[in-house]
């Protein structure tokens, strides 16, 4: 009887530390869904958050490619054809990497879709010859101060926002 209480209480004790040192994790899954006209639009990312770190130009280096996100690189998915911010997107899946720059931004609409966001040298992993659609962009201060990372679908694109920023791009 002694050995199997031990044993009982030895996996309860796996069972409870377990599930503590999974809890919530740093850049958990998150999902943005809408319309925009007759598209239905996805962005499927990891959300970090901030941290007190200083994010602009430091955690995220001004002037370099970055995946968007967290973990996985950042997808965006289209089941028709649309316009950013003038030019044609086809159809498709694609994995979705911004350049950030102090004063403009890139967004870079990328055919590779499924890696790991960064290379083990801390640089975007995409294979730029697959680049199918790169936008300029411009961020503006954000109302509000946002901890976490986040995608809105709206009904004139979608709006990536982080700390104090947000940088809205235009589909039609």
């Amino acid at each position: 009887m002694n050995k199997l209480f031990m044993l009982s209480l030895g996996l309860t004790l796996f069972a409870t530390t377990s599930a503590y040192a999974q809890g919530e994790k740093a850049s958990p899954a998150a999902t943005a869904t809408g319309k925009v006209g007759d598209a239905n639009i996805t962005i499927s990312y990891s959300s970090p958050a901030v941290k007190s770190r200083k994010i602009w130009g430091d955690l995220v280096p001004y002037d370099k490619a970055w995946r968007a996100g967290a973990n996985t690189a950042t997808s965006f998915e289209t089941d028709k054809a649309i316009s950013v911010e003038g030019k044609s997107l086809p159809a498709g899946k694609y994995s979705l990497f911004f350049v950030p720059g102090e004063k403009e931004w890139q967004a870079i609409f990328n055919s590779q879709t499924g890696q790991w966001g960064i290379k083990r040298t801390g640089e975007a992993n995409f294979d730029s010859t697959k680049n199918v659609v790169i936008i300029a962009v411009k961020p503006k201060a954000s109302t509000t101060m946002n901890e976490r990372l986040l995608y809105e679908v709206t009904p004139k694109g979608f709006v990536f926002k982080w700390e104090n920023l947000e940088v809205p791009v235009a589909i039609k």
